[in-house]
């Protein structure tokens, strides 16, 4: 019986030798002596070590199954734990074998190599317990279909290249065929294929870049995560509106947990839940756990261990300070992302020198006949807000809906019912600008949907911002949560006197990406209602999963579009949590 600490250690000792293959093959790709003592001792009577061959595909192939075991996947472990067996068995045969012709029981680093992978494979069987994490049910499937039909393609382009373009003489169809398939394996071919064909440098390059990629695609579906659910079941969200009615006021991101293209994972008392959506691998939640603070622990360590059990990358955008520190006890990290702009209606104002912008463009607007109408969405009959929805359709920027963390994803839904919709209208009657809100409990609104007529006049939202404000009595409002601003705090430090140099440079960086994100916009857009501002921040596990975690947040914010996959290549099971 092995001890936790043991299996642990077994694990994490095959993933380290899995890297150390990696590496090797890497110097043996890059190191021409290297290459060639290896490629000898393939050819001759050595073993190497396992996965050891000098080539690329060898290389990627252990970086990809140390990646998939350091994540605890179980179908790594398998394919390891089969490959090393039957290596090892070969091995032994040739070490055991009692004719003396053969030569391989007579060199010692044959038997050193057998006995590293004898201890390889004795570390994947202590080990076995810790790779627990779920894969596709499809991914075994795809992947023999995507090996055997990109091999296919593959090796025909290899055999009309070496065909049209090889030199060499007493060459059969069985001799370009080995040379094509031993460029896939290896960068050099056998010596005996160099001697009969004759093949210019790019055809080589083509046939190992070809290799590499039908390769890189076999790795991706036979390993990758699964997909997890894509939408909240009807009892997922009665419950959370249960949660979001009795604890709402504490987070106004709280409301859009209840986008239906989340899952969510409730804590062992059914108190509390944390809402996520899997982008690329990454299990990505957002805002604050939902419900009873005293509940969120058991909350986020379910919504952990789903993320392990299926070797998701955990991370969390836009959450609040209080939730950040409680995610840190859980083993986060956390990196601030930016501010969220909050208006406190008793302490808002249009008086002073610092709201001289918006109080002006207040007033402009009203003098040329604009008007603001506010009401629940409830109180919107159908055929209405089928309209204000059009009009919303029709002005959006782009055919992506943006928002994950910050927005609801559907405008004008029956059971939005209490979501506060601000609607302006020009001196004719026209609609050209709307606002929506959620819920922030019973006396906070949040900003969920903000559109407006590109022909329409300028300064219609901060118009629509104010009417609102000025009305709060008539939908019994307290606070506004209005736009995030991300980087918010270096904007405004780096405008100051006395910034240091790299505080300028980051501040004119994030200026040059403005151009196309409006980061400094928005900054700007709500800094004018002179707000508090909130720090929301990212959390995450390793550093090294940041680039990921960002892609994947761009993803689901609808900032970065991903071209879609063949069909080969799409999932079509869920997992249900």
């Amino acid at each position: 019986m092995t001890t936790p600490q043991c299996r642990r250690a077994a694990a994490a000792a095959s993933v380290w030798y899995l890297r150390a293959m990696a590496l090797l093959n890497v110097l043996a790709v890059l190191s021409v002596p290297l290459r060639d003592r290896v490629q000898e001792h393939n050819e001759g009577e050595y073993f190497t070590p396992y996965l050891l061959t000098a080539g690329l595909v060898s290389a990627m192939l252990a970086l990809c199954l140390a990646v998939a075991m350091r994540r605890r996947k179980r179908a790594a472990w398998i394919f390891n734990t089969v490959l090393t067996a039957l290596t090892l068995a070969g091995m032994l045969l040739f070490l055991l074998v009692p004719d003396d012709d053969l030569g391989f029981r007579h060199h010692w680093i044959n038997w050193a190599s057998a006995a590293l992978t004898a201890l390889f494979l004795l570390a994947l069987l202590v080990g076995r317990k810790e790779f627990t994490s779920k894969g596709d049910r499809s991914n075994p499937r795809t992947a023999l279909a995507t090996l055997v039909g990109g091999g296919a393609l593959g090796t025909a382009l290899g055999m009309a290249l070496v065909q049209a373009t090889g030199a060499g003489t007493g060459a059969d169809f069985s001799d370009r065929l080995g040379y094509v398939v031993a460029r896939f394996v290896t960068l050099d071919p056998s010596e005996k294929a160099d001697r009969l064909l004759q093949v210019p440098g790019w055809v080589d390059a083509t046939l190992n870049v070809t290799a590499a990629v039908v390769f890189l695609s076999v790795l991706y579906v036979a390993f990758r995560s699964p997909r997890g659910r894509v939408r909240l079941t009807e009892d997922d969200e009665n419950r959370l509106r249960t949660l979001l009615d009795r604890h709402g006021e504490r987070d106004s991101l709280g409301y859009f947990a209840l986008r239906r293209d989340k899952a969510a994972v409730f804590s062992p008392s059914g108190k509390a839940a944390v809402t996520y959506r899997v982008v690329g691998g990454v299990c990505l939640a957002s805002g604050d756990p939902v419900g009873d603070p005293e509940a969120w622990p058991g909350a986020i360590g379910a919504w952990l261990a789903e993320a392990r059990r299926h070797a998701w990358v955990p991370a969390v955008m836009g959450a609040s300070e209080e939730a950040g520190v409680i995610y840190a006890r859980h083993g986060l990290n956390a990196l601030e992302l930016g501010d969220e702009a909050i208006v406190e209606v008793a302490d808002f104002t249009l008086e002073g020198r610092a709201m001289r912008g918006v109080r002006q463009a207040h007033n402009r607007v009203r003098r040329a006949g604009y008007t603001v109408r506010v009401r629940r969405h409830e109180d919107i009959p159908e055929p209405e807000m089928a309209r204000l929805v059009a009009d919303a359709d029709r002005w959006r920027d782009g055919a992506t809906e943006r928002g994950f963390s910050m927005a609801l994803g559907r405008l004008g839904a029956p059971a939005d019912g209490r979501c506060v919709m601000v609607e302006c209208h020009d001196a004719h009657g026209e609609l050209r600008a709307l606002l929506s809100f959620v819920p922030w409990g019973g006396k906070g609104l949040s900003l969920d949907l903000m559109r407006r007529d590109r022909d329409g006049d300028n300064g219609l939202v901060e118009f629509m911002v104010i009417e609102l404000l000025r009305r709060a009595d008539d939908v019994g409002l307290a606070r506004v949560s209005l736009n995030f601003a991300m980087f918010r705090s270096v904007f405004e430090r780096g405008d100051r006197l006395g910034a240091g140099p790299v505080l300028r440079l980051w501040r004119a960086t994030l200026g040059f990406f403005s151009r196309w994100w409006q980061i400094e916009s928005l900054y700007r857009a709500n800094a004018k209602y002179r707000p508090i501002w909130e720090p929301r921040f990212i959390l995450y596990e390793k550093s090294s999963e940041l680039l990921r975690i960002a892609l994947a947040g761009g993803r689901a914010e609808g900032f970065v579009t991903t071209p879609r996959l063949p069909a080969l290549f799409r999932r079509r099971t869920r997992v249900d949590s």
